[in-house]
């Protein structure tokens, strides 16, 4: 068993350890291992005390051996990524100012996941305060996709997205502003869910009413996202945002058909321009709905083309909440050029500026709510383009455009930010030169469950765990 360790499924990782056949212990040498051969050629993970996993496993054996109760993820190891605090691990945002920062708790998905009897593997990389669709930085260096050396693993997960693809461990916490969940899991190949705002107590950062900012699991089947989001899922006074408990199993609605749903497909979402390689495979791979049992037709809501509203509404006021963090111009060259440009939009950004953008989105919801009267989903690709070469700040089409449009004018992704309701990708397939393809699954507001269910079905139709990387 413990040849294919790296492949199993959290999932089926957890009902080994429980039933005896491998120990906590067993699962921990074999992936402290596999950072140790693989993680150096993808940087996926920048915190990771090799020590302490080993202890840890055998604290969660001793508690099997002594017959205490133990949680559905009993053994099975998780990563974090640098935007979120688990007790006594650098906190780095992956700045150079910030490189000795160490947080003193657990965010409260953190304490979930080990109280599920989960396993704390490490920190992932992220850009600089997770401001963009990529993930490199000053201090750890740029993340490898694993299908692609040299290729972008998206961001701003790309860490988290690159370790579950790579084998480094079933599980990752990502965090999601305008997809930085989603990105990197369709760049990577794996699946990624931004839930509803409030499913998951958002500790991200200092701002509790944001809205538009979530953690959410990254992992390669849809069945261990459903397993990771039960366990993180539920209120938390942290998050003044977060939803009241619910008794849905994720988990069981994944078993469930999805025969006479209507699904409508948008191969733009009315404002994206989309590769047409990348097109293909989406337009392709959506017809498997009709095969499952649903119906399936060409729909696009008319909510307009949102890119300026998600910069002057959410993006630039999210980041200038970190203004007054740092003295950005003393470390100039030793952040990003772009980041400190975002600030400078924050300054220069007006209270009307904002409103207009505010009017928007309910102008939007209106459309997206009276559209998804007629439908249970919205599909479309996660992407307009693959994964683009390591040291391109977006794709080539963009080369000389706004910071506005390089940040968000390849992404279709932060509609459902701004519209607070639950995205996931799943992999569709992979372009002629080998990168992946991710298809969006979209649905109505607080819909989690059903846009599992359906991703679930889609992947029994067209399975994609059996593939993975040369590493």
């Amino acid at each position: 068993m413990t040849d294919n360790l790296s492949w199993l499924t959290a999932t089926e990782l957890a009902n080994n350890v429980r039933r005896g056949q491998i120990s906590a212990s067993e699962v921990a040498e074999h992936f402290v291992g596999r950072v140790e051969s693989v993680n150096p050629a993808i940087n996926a993970i920048v915190d990771f005390d090799r020590e302490q996993v080993l202890s840890d496993a055998r604290a969660l054996d001793e508690k099997l051996v002594g017959g205490e109760s133990v949680g559905p993820l009993h053994g099975v190891p998780f990563t974090i990524k640098d935007l979120t605090a688990v007790a006594g691990r650098p906190l780095t945002f992956g700045m150079v100012p910030m490189k000795d920062s160490i947080a003193d708790h657990d965010a409260v998905i953190v304490r979930r996941l080990k109280a599920a009897g989960g396993l704390y593997l490490g920190k992932t990389n992220t850009p600089e305060s997770g401001y963009y669709g990529g993930t490199d930085n000053h201090l750890f260096g740029p993340t490898h996709n694993p299908w692609k050396r040299g290729y972008s693993a998206g961001g701003s997960s790309g860490g988290a997205a690159a370790a579950v693809a790579a084998g480094l461990g079933p599980l990752a916490e990502g965090s999601d502003g305008a997809g930085s969940v989603r990105i990197p899991a369709s760049l990577c190949g794996v699946v990624g869910l931004k839930p509803s705002t409030g499913r998951v107590p958002q500790t991200i950062l200092a701002g509790r009413f944001y809205h538009w900012a979530y953690h959410g699991p990254i992992t390669r089947t849809v069945e261990d996202n459903a397993l990771m989001l039960g366990v993180v899922a539920g209120p938390d006074e942290s998050d003044p945002l977060s939803l009241p408990a619910s008794d849905t199993d994720y988990v069981a609605e994944t078993t469930k058909d999805i025969t006479g749903w209507r699904i409508a497909w948008s191969p733009d979402l009315g404002f994206a321009t989309v590769d047409p390689e990348v097109a293909a495979i989406c337009a392709e791979a959506v017809r498997v709905f009709e095969d499952l049992g649903a119906r399936v037709e060409e729909a696009t809501p008319g909510w307009g083309n949102p890119e300026e509203a998600m910069w002057q509404g959410i993006w630039v006021p999210g980041f200038a909440a970190e203004h007054d963090m740092l003295d950005w111009d003393e470390w100039q060259g030793q952040v990003d050029d772009n980041l400190v440009e975002l600030m400078r939009e924050g300054e220069r950004l007006t209270g009307v500026d904002v409103g207009r953008a505010d009017l928007f989105r309910g102008r939007m919801w209106d459309t997206f709510s009276a559209f998804m009267q007629n439908y249970d989903l919205l599909v479309s690709p996660t992407l307009c383009e693959a994964a683009h070469p390591l040291g391109q700040f977006a794709p080539d089409r963009l080369a000389g455009a706004s910071l506005r449009s390089q940040l968000l004018g390849w992404l279709m992704t932060y509609p459902y930010n701004m519209l607070t309701t639950p995205a996931v990708t799943v992999p569709a397939g992979f372009t002629s030169d080998g990168r992946p393809v991710g298809l969006q699954i979209a649905g109505r507001l607080h819909a989690d469950a059903a846009v599992l269910r359906a991703a679930a079905n889609f992947e029994r139709a067209r399975p994609w765990s059996h593939r993975v990387p040369e590493l």
